[in-house]
């Protein structure tokens, strides 16, 4: 009897490679749940501390801020002229370089021969692609640099720009340049001076974007971008009395640098 006793106990023992009860299936969700937070919060910190700052500091190195960069010339009097809308990157005969490849010309000086030159050539319908431009005036000093572009053989009609280098460097050391393009629609009378001067079109946004799709065709920007919100008065009058209106941004672009 007593080896049957044992015998029957024995059977009723588990034996060495029977399978084991199933975890909790509510057991197994919130440890898999447990997992995807503890995943979650290391994403986020590994962005927020070290990808994200990274980011905009590179962000920062290849696009300085141009905030305090004033959004409006003026002329020699104290009138508001044109409005700031393009900027480029590069050294001056970098900058030189691509506005020639562009077919955009430097512009004459203005002086008395240039003033009778250019009549002329309005009165004649003779081209005159290095047609004098009237002086404007940012951080308290002219133009440095101006160009233009003829349309047709006349130059009471043409595509002009003015630049002026600022004190702002980019990440390699390059000076930032700050320009205002503007088109000449025809010559007419000042409404601020009564004087003969070039009427300009409303829409300085329309000769931004000319101004960049001459740059990019020449292949030597080596990228752009688009300073948004850069004007927060949209609208306004130059010199002359013309009006203008612009989306409000700024568009920024950096010549290809030279090797060596």
């Amino acid at each position: 009897m007593a080896d049957e006793s044992t015998s029957s106990e024995a059977s009723h023992e588990p034996m060495a490679d029977e399978p084991t009860a199933p975890p909790s299936p509510r057991r197994s969700l919130w440890a898999r749940l447990g997992l995807c937070v503890a995943a979650g919060i290391l994403a986020w910190a590994a962005a927020a501390y070290l990808l994200v700052p990274d980011l905009w500091k590179e962000y920062g190195r290849k696009h300085p801020s141009l905030e305090d960069i004033p959004g409006i010339t003026y002329t020699g009097t104290g009138i508001p002229g044109d409005p700031i809308n393009v900027s480029l990157i590069g050294t001056q005969p970098e900058l030189i370089e691509i506005m020639l490849a562009a077919k955009w010309y430097p512009a004459d000086p203005l002086s008395l021969k240039s003033c009778l030159e250019i009549a002329e050539a309005t009165v004649f319908k003779r081209p005159y692609d290095a047609a004098p431009v009237s002086s404007l005036y940012l951080f308290g000093r002219k133009e440095d640099l101006a160009f233009e572009q003829p349309v047709g053989d006349n130059p009471r009609h043409r595509h002009h720009v003015r630049f002026w280098k600022t004190d702002k460097l980019d990440f390699d050391g390059r000076p930032i340049w700050v320009g205002s393009a503007v088109y000449d629609q025809h010559v007419g009378l000042s409404k601020t001076t009564g004087q003969i001067t070039h009427v300009t079109a409303a829409d300085v946004d329309a000769e931004r974007d000319y101004l960049f799709q001459c740059l990019e065709k020449t292949g030597g920007l080596a990228s752009h971008y688009v300073e948004e919100g850069f004007h927060k008065v949209r609208e306004g009058k130059n010199g002359g009395g013309d009006p203008w209106h612009t989306d409000g941004n700024l568009w920024v672009g950096a010549i290809a640098a030279k090797p060596g």
